[in-house]
């Protein structure tokens, strides 16, 4: 079956930039969007952003003008550019991705997740 495979968290001090990657792999047979949720203890979850195949974007109003994703659809890769980061960004980031199979069933998959830590 299909998995997502994440890259690029860490440590990163406030005003600073960190670039995500999601790649997906498996019975893919087309991508109907890839994105990130965040995690982190004491607060509720949060969508930070979405790329569709056709490349429309949604993001959380907490990121918008700091975050920018893309995508390769070729790579059925996805990448999260962040910057300006504040110390409220500290979170667990899961990769997310909706995809039809190979079987023609559409499923929404997540990635192993990384950790994102902003100093002050």
């Amino acid at each position: 079956q299909g998995q997502l495979v994440e890259a690029g968290g860490g440590l990163v001090q406030a005003g600073g930039s960190l670039r995500l990657s999601c790649a997906a792999s498996g019975s893919i047979f087309r991508i109907n969007y890839m994105g990130w949720d965040r995690q982190a203890p004491g607060k509720q979850g949060e969508l930070v952003a979405r790329i569709t195949k056709g490349g429309s974007t949604n993001y959380a109003d907490s990121v918008k003008g700091r975050f920018t994703i893309s995508s390769s659809n070729a790579k059925n890769t996805a990448y999260l550019k962040m910057h300006s980061l504040k110390p409220e960004d500290t979170a667990f980031y899961l990769c997310t991705a909706e995809s039809l199979s190979t079987a023609r069933l559409t499923t929404v998959g997540w990635g192993q997740g990384t950790q994102v830590t902003v100093s002050s």
